[in-house]
């Protein structure tokens, strides 16, 4: 068992309180540590740390900050058996998977060494041979950064990393169920060399950290990926202070396969898009909609696969499926199928869980299941369910597919799958989602930017788009003789 602190100000430290909390390991429910829960105390320091170190940082020339994070990317790739080993421990999710999202940690921290060096500022013809303007960007300031528990490694890097290129000091929230991941990464940094306040780590209740870190003045930015009611929550509360807000909230997303589309690419892309951590990502597959001529093969092909998938601890060999993160996630999860069943829903294959270990929090899984004969009244086709489910609902022409797909209040991501190029543009251009995978089910990547319409969220995490949120715009009109 493992027992963590608080990284503040460059130094780890325990609570004022010595007040603690227990995190599970999902997979049998066994208890992997005890981590530091931070009070007002401790969020205190970390802003006060924060403020003191930012005008340095934001001074250093960008290859200078740039260096610091190639050393910390170096780190990372060095010690990634460890962090995935943790990760699995923590999360769940099977090694291989675990590893594979390390990686993709690793390369934000690369991608944004690189993007330091190219913010770039503007001159703009004056409207008087007396004037000259110019354009300044800057960074926005003490920034606060919560991270949710299914990616526990790739989005601590893909919110610190552009916030620390762009000159702001970092304060991160990381989910309390998987604590320990960050604390891995935030090691490597420190490593790494990055000076004392540029980076701090608070860990505990979310009402102390959130609401401490929202009233303040001094942060100026809040980032954060996690539900649409916390979001909106955070967007209400960051009022008061009229702070700069980032938020990649949930999904609901639709996979639309129509009857010209390779069924064997569209259920290989579907697996990932589904199967990948559970279901618990905020892009994957939710609403699966498959043009009426082909549901059956279709359904045949996807049931077999779906069959033969393997269940269990992260750790044993050839596991493609861990658990749910714990037993409130099961029970959403059985909740939506219930209720579908109960609406007439047919099961294909699946339909139920089990438990293992003996603590009633965590040590939950459920079969990887199949729907048809869905309706849209059915809660599983409103709500996201963030488990292994797949609904499917029939459709005849490209336009009911696209009323379908668009009828949710979410637009993170969507799929769609056809041969016809036409077709696939067309389609492409009218969904009401921030990210289209066109034939492809991982579309996710650094360099690429990430965000959703509607109520999945403001603002663009990847890519050079990533680094502008944590940048002001300044005007500099000059007058001369």
């Amino acid at each position: 068992m493992r027992t963590e602190k608080l990284y503040i100000n460059g130094e780890w430290k325990d609570s004022a309180t010595g007040e603690t909390f227990q995190v599970l390991n999902p997979a049998d429910g066994s208890l992997v540590g005890k981590m530091a829960a931070a009070g007002k105390e401790e969020v205190l320091q970390a802003i006060a740390g924060a403020e003191q170190a930012k005008e340095e940082w934001a001074n250093l020339p960008a290859q200078v900050r740039a260096s610091y994070m190639k050393k910390w990317h170096q780190l990372l790739l060095e010690n990634e058996e460890t962090i995935a080993r943790t990760m699995t421990t923590e999360q769940g999710k099977p090694l291989a998977e675990a590893l594979g999202e390390v990686r993709a940690a690793a390369s934000f921290v690369e991608w944004y060494a690189e993007e330091a060096k190219r913010v770039y500022g503007e001159t703009i013809p004056a409207s008087s041979s007396r004037k000259r303007i110019m354009v300044l960007k800057q960074p926005v300031g003490v920034t606060a950064a919560i991270t949710p528990w299914n990616f526990p490694a790739s989005m601590v890097t893909r919110k610190i990393s552009p916030a620390i290129a762009a000159g702001c000091p970092v304060i991160l929230k990381p989910a309390e169920q998987t604590p320990f991941c960050a604390v891995e990464i935030i090691k490597l940094a420190h490593k790494a060399g990055i000076p004392k306040g540029v980076i701090s780590l608070l860990a505990g209740p979310p009402e102390i950290i959130g609401d401490t870190l929202l009233e303040d003045s001094r942060v100026r930015k809040i980032t954060f990926t996690g539900s649409t009611d916390v979001g909106k929550m955070l967007m209400k509360k960051s009022a008061d202070t009229v702070k700069h807000i980032s938020l990649e909230l949930g999904g609901h997303a639709p996979y639309i396969v129509f009857d010209d589309a390779n069924l064997d690419k569209a259920v290989n892309e579907l697996m990932g898009a589904k199967i990948r951590n559970c279901g618990q990502v905020c892009i994957a597959t939710n609403r699966l909609y498959v043009q009426e001529s082909i549901e059956k093969a279709f359904v045949q092909k996807l049931s077999q696969e779906f069959s033969n998938i393997k269940m269990g601890s992260g750790f044993e060999e050839g596991i493609q499926m861990g658990p749910l993160i714990d037993g409130k996630a099961y029970q959403k999860v059985q909740e939506h199928v219930e209720d579908a069943l109960s609406k007439g829903a047919k099961l294909i294959t699946g339909g139920e869980g089990f438990h293992k270990g003996d603590h009633d929090q965590a040590g939950y899984y459920y079969k990887p299941t199949i729907l048809v004969d869905v309706t849209a009244d059915m809660k599983i086709m409103k709500e996201e369910t963030f488990g292994p489910v797949l609904p499917i609902q029939r459709f005849t022409t490209e336009e009911e597919a696209l009323r379908l797909a668009n009828n949710s209040q979410f637009g993170l991501a969507s799929y769609v799958f056809t041969e016809s190029l036409s077709r696939g543009i067309r389609v492409s251009e009218k969904l009401e989602y921030g990210i289209v995978g066109l034939n492809d089910g991982g579309p996710a990547t650094v360099q690429a930017p990430f965000g959703g319409f509607k109520e999945s969220g403001l603002g663009r995490e990847g890519g050079h788009f990533g680094i502008e949120s944590f940048l002001e715009i300044k005007y500099v009109s000059i007058g001369i003789k």
